[in-house]
């Protein structure tokens, strides 16, 4: 039986040849095989990176979610918080009892002992006043006056 044979020597570059090019120069045979290695590895890495990308997607999913959240219950926690303050500040007041009289008698029209109240039929409303006010402010006095004066013979005599 014969040995082992020696692995024949690679070819030397002929004195003609530029050693760059005696570098890149690989056999046909060597040169498939290289590439299906290169093909193989990068088959396994993006199936490894795509099993990476799948299993943190859920987990970022959630995170996200929790985060919207933790940021809608923090607006809510200081809607609440304002609210609070609010009805604190209105239970303050109504334990003034300044505050008390003043809206039974704007309220009610609870008149207090000892102080004569009048009640007005067929008034202006408080809103309309305002109103009212500044329509007769802009306009001169002689015009009111003589307004006055129509609406004096307007209304019939008692007499």
């Amino acid at each position: 039986m014969p040995g082992p044979q020696p692995a024949p020597e690679p070819a030397q570059p002929s004195a003609s040849q530029p050693a760059a090019a005696a570098e890149g120069a690989v056999q046909p045979g060597a040169q498939s095989a290289e590439r299906a290695r290169f093909t193989s590895r990068a088959a396994v890495l993006a199936v490894v990176l795509c099993a990476i990308a799948l299993s943190l997607a859920y987990p970022v999913r959630e995170y996200i979610a929790q985060r919207r959240q933790i940021d809608q219950l923090q607006a809510q926690s200081a809607q609440t918080a304002a609210q609070l303050a609010r009805l604190q500040a209105e239970a303050a007041r109504l334990n003034d009892p300044a505050y008390i009289e003043q809206q039974a008698r704007d309220r009610l029209h609870y008149c207090m002992p000892r102080q004569t109240c009048y009640v007005i039929i067929g008034g202006q409303p408080a809103g309309n006043a305002g109103q009212a006010a500044a329509a007769v402010a802009g306009t001169p006095w002689y015009e009111r006056l003589w307004s006055s004066v129509q609406q004096a013979d307007k209304q019939p005599a008692s007499r």
